[in-house]
C-alpha cells in the first residue's frame, strides 16, 4: 500500500488533469475515476489514504460514494468537490462523514491545505478504545455518558466539519473543545477560545476579523483578529447564542468564504480555521424566535455533541472530587484531607445546577473552611441550603415589599449567589444564571454590586 495513493473522482476531464498535477506536485501518487462504478471498482480494489470526489457524477451522486467509501476505509478521510454556494450539500456530507469540502472554482492553496489536514489523520492508531487514549485522561469520569462523549470526541476529532457543542453551563463545553482540538490532525496548530457574551458589541467585528491601523479611533495599530491567530488550527467560540444580528451575518460569511476582511482594509485575507461553537441557550429555539440566524445555525451545526449535565452522571461525583482534591492541594502545596463517605453520598444526591464548575467550587471552599483533616458534611455548604435559608429571609421581607421590590431582592440575591459560587468571576457567573456577560454587567450595575 502506497501511504500517500489518493482517488480522485470527477467526470470534468480538465479539473481530473489539474487535481491530479497538483498532488503529485505535492509528492502524491494517484488514481482517478470518472464517475460512480469505476470509482467503486477502485476502492475495492486499493486501499487509499484520502479520496476525492465531486458531488455530481454522471451515474449518480457524490454522497452515495460518501457512504461506500467510508463503509470500506473507514480510517482514510474523504473530501467532497461541490459547486461554488451549494453549501447544503457539502454539509450534507460531512454529516455523513466527510473530512471537509473544496468549492468550485477550486483554490489550489485551500486544496493544498485540506490535503495536507487530510493525510495528518492518522491511519495506523485505532480510535475504537478511548480507554487506550492517554489525551482523553482530562474528561475526567467512567460512566457510560462519559464513555460515549469520548468516543464522539475521538470520532469528530478526525473531520474538519464544524461541531456545535451543546450543554449546560458548567458541564465543560470548553474542555470538550479543546480534547477535539488535541485528537485532531490540527493538533500542533493554535487553540482559540474566546467568550462571545464578553466582547462589547462596538470592539466585535474588530476583535473577530483584526483591523487596519487608524480605521476607527483608538486603532493606533494592525491588529490580526481572532481568526488569522487561529489560522491552521481550531477556532472556538463558546456562548455563540450572544453574538449580535449584524456579526451572524459576517460571521456566516467568513465561514463560507474562508476568508476575512479587516476593518479599515479592502483585501480579504485568507483564513483556514477549523470552527467550533458552544453554548448553554437553546440554539434551535433561538432561531424559531427570529434571534439566532436559521443559515448560521444550520452551518454550524454540522455536527452536534450533547455535554452531559452533571446530575446525569452522578456515579463520576467520586472521582471529579478526587481529582479536585488533589489538584487543589497540590496548588495550595499543602496536604491533601481526607473526605467523609456522607459528603458523596451528600454530593451525589445533589441536582447541581452549576454541573462541574459548582462541584469544583464547593470542594475548594471546602478544603478553604475545613478546620480538620477531613472534610465533613457541614464543610461543603450545598448551595440548595444557602438558597433555602435566602429564600425564607425573603418571604419574611415580602409582607413589607411591593411586588416589583420583592422580585428585585430575588435577583440580587441570585446575582450574589453566582457570584459567590464563581469567585466573583463575572462570565462565569453570568454562564450559571444564563444571562449573557452584558446583562450580568447591567444586572450588577443596577443592585450596586461592586466590581
Amino acid at each position: 500500500m502506497n501511504n500517500n495513493k489518493v482517488l480522485i473522482i470527477d467526470d470534468e476531464p480538465d479539473l481530473l488533469k489539474l487535481l491530479s498535477i497538483t498532488l503529485n506536485r505535492m509528492g502524491i501518487e494517484c488514481d482517478t475515476a470518472h464517475n460512480v462504478a469505476s470509482a467503486k471498482t477502485k476502492i475495492d480494489q486499493n486501499d487509499y489514504r484520502l479520496c476525492l470526489t465531486d458531488m455530481r457524477l454522471p451515474d449518480g451522486n457524490g454522497l452515495t460514494l460518501v457512504d461506500y467509501f467510508i463503509e470500506r476505509q473507514p480510517d482514510s478521510p474523504i473530501a467532497v468537490i461541490t459547486a461554488h454556494g451549494n453549501m447544503e450539500t457539502a454539509i450534507e456530507a460531512m454529516k455523513r462523514g466527510a473530512f471537509d469540502f473544496i468549492s468550485k472554482p477550486v483554490d489550489l492553496a485551500n486544496l493544498r491545505a485540506v490535503i495536507n489536514s487530510a493525510l495528518n489523520v492518522s491511519t495506523v492508531q485505532s480510535h475504537s478504545d478511548s480507554k487506550a487514549n492517554p489525551g482523553l485522561s482530562r474528561l475526567i469520569g467512567q460512566t457510560p455518558e462519559v464513555e460515549s462523549l469520548k468516543q464522539i470526541i475521538l470520532k469528530v476529532a478526525k473531520s474538519q466539519a464544524p461541531v456545535y457543542i451543546k450543554g449546560e453551563s458548567g458541564t465543560g463545553k470548553e474542555l470538550v473543545a479543546n480534547l477535539i482540538h488535541e485528537n485532531s490532525p490540527r493538533k500542533s496548530q493554535p487553540f482559540i477560545a474566546i467568550n462571545c457574551g464578553a466582547i462589547p458589541n462596538e470592539l466585535m467585528e474588530s476583535e473577530f476579523f483584526g483591523h487596519k491601523k487608524g480605521s476607527f479611533t483608538g486603532a493606533s495599530s494592525d491588529k490580526e483578529g481572532l481568526f488569522k491567530a487561529a489560522d491552521g488550527g481550531t477556532l472556538f467560540l463558546d456562548e455563540i447564542a450572544d453574538l449580535p444580528m449584524p456579526m451572524q451575518v459576517k460571521l456566516l460569511r467568513a465561514i463560507q468564504e474562508r476568508s476575512v476582511r479587516p476593518v479599515g482594509s479592502e483585501v480579504e485575507i485568507p483564513v483556514d480555521v477549523r470552527l467550533l461553537s458552544a453554548s448553554h441557550k437553546n440554539l434551535a429555539k433561538l432561531v424559531s424566535e427570529n434571534l439566532f440566524r436559521q443559515d448560521l445555525f444550520y452551518r454550524i451545526n454540522v455536527i452536534e455533541v450533547q455535554v452531559p449535565a452533571l446530575r446525569d452522571r452522578s456515579k463520576d461525583i467520586p472521582e471529579l472530587v478526587s481529582h479536585f482534591i488533589k489538584q487543589l492541594s497540590n496548588r495550595n502545596d499543602i496536604e491533601p484531607p481526607k473526605i467523609d463517605p456522607k459528603v458523596l453520598e451528600t454530593l451525589e444526591s445533589y441536582s447541581f445546577p452549576g454541573n462541574i464548575r459548582e462541584l469544583e467550587n464547593i470542594i475548594e471552599r471546602a478544603i478553604t473552611l475545613s478546620s480538620g483533616e477531613m472534610i465533613t458534611v457541614d464543610d461543603i455548604f450545598l448551595h440548595s441550603a444557602a438558597k433555602a435559608q435566602s429564600h425564607d429571609t425573603v418571604q419574611s421581607q415580602r409582607k413589607s415589599q411591593s411586588l416589583d421590590e420583592y422580585l428585585e431582592t430575588i435577583e440580587r440575591q441570585e446575582l450574589l449567589s453566582a457570584l459567590e459560587q464563581t469567585k466573583g468571576n463575572k462570565t462565569a457567573a453570568a454562564e450559571l444564571l444564563g444571562i449573557s456577560f452584558r446583562a450580568m454587567r447591567y444586572k450588577c450595575k443596577k443592585h450596586l454590586i461592586d466590581d
